[in-house]
């Protein structure tokens, strides 16, 4: 059950990038997020209310830090996939998996190993047949997708910082409240607000914020308590891989043989950072019982 909930997230989450790219031809990248954000907030404030009362000055300032990090992400990412396509922007933001045990280095001193190394080398090689162009430039909408999955990681490890002995849903409600007042003050003065908008536009925007946001994380919380980090790193990874599926049947993207092998090193490059091939050992380790 909980690797069926991890399942679900990364299903969840593939699914969005394909939704995210129409209903982002409407609402303008803040002004979606804004929504976004603030529906999910009052989402999961409803359901957890119990717990609101645990809320502390500590909490609203770790919190804030949290959530600024968090709305420069969607913010980038958003941004990025309106100039670049759906499965794109799915692989190119799943870099801060490789990303994070470095930055992680500079807050913790927690040195880099080997896998992270390697992973850094393939992810590389991934991104650059995913983007360069022949003329070895790379587009603005891959080039704010990597600044989106740069930010991601920073995200990441201020939540592993700040977030130590906090309740993950208390943090996760109040880092969406900030990000969701953080992008209606950049959308309200920097963008326009839609006028016209279609059952199929709201039924997006609905998707996006209720299922790929609060159900989504809901689920992520579950799963990841009750499975092995590996396990759970190598479900949530295939959110690219559906990313991109979605987008091949849903938005009609062409998948070439360079775009197949960057995104197959991309996803390598996650699994061995992800997991340090813990899974393979594992199994010579059976293997040599038997």
């Amino acid at each position: 059950m909980p690797k069926m909930a991890l399942f679900f997230a990364a299903f969840i989450w593939g699914s969005s990038f394909f939704i995210m790219k129409d209903t982002v031809d409407v609402f303008p990248p803040h002004i979606l997020l804004g929504f976004r954000f603030t529906i999910a907030c009052i989402l999961l404030s409803v359901v957890f209310y119990r717990r609101l009362k645990n809320i502390n000055f500590e909490y609203l300032w770790k919190g804030g830090v949290i959530g600024l990090f968090l709305f420069l992400g969607y913010s980038t990412q958003t941004i990025g996939i309106t100039n670049t396509t759906p499965g794109k922007n799915a692989f190119l933001t799943a870099i801060y998996c490789v990303i994070v045990p470095f930055l992680f280095w500079i807050v913790d001193k927690s040195k880099p190993d080997i896998y992270n190394y390697s992973a850094a080398v393939i992810c590389l090689t991934g991104i650059g047949l995913v983007s360069l162009t022949g003329s070895f430039t790379i587009g603005i909408g891959d080039a704010f997708t990597l600044l989106g999955g740069f930010i991601y990681a920073t995200h990441l490890v201020a939540v592993a910082k700040l977030g130590r002995g906090k309740d993950p849903i208390i943090l996760t409600i109040i880092q969406f409240g900030y990000a969701g007042v953080f992008s209606w003050i950049i959308g309200l003065t920097t963008e326009y607000f839609p006028t016209e908008v279609s059952i199929k536009n709201v039924t997006g925007l609905l998707y996006l914020a209720i299922f790929a946001t609060a159900v989504a994380l809901l689920f992520q919380n579950i799963g990841q308590k009750y499975t092995h980090p590996s396990a759970a790193a190598i479900i949530l990874s295939l959110e690219s891989v559906f990313g991109v599926m979605f987008s091949i049947i849903f938005y009609g993207e062409q998948l070439t043989l360079r775009l197949a092998w960057g995104f197959l090193f991309i996803f390598i490059a996650v699994i061995i950072s992800e997991t340090k091939l813990s899974f393979l050992k594992k199994d010579k380790k059976g293997l040599s019982q038997n």
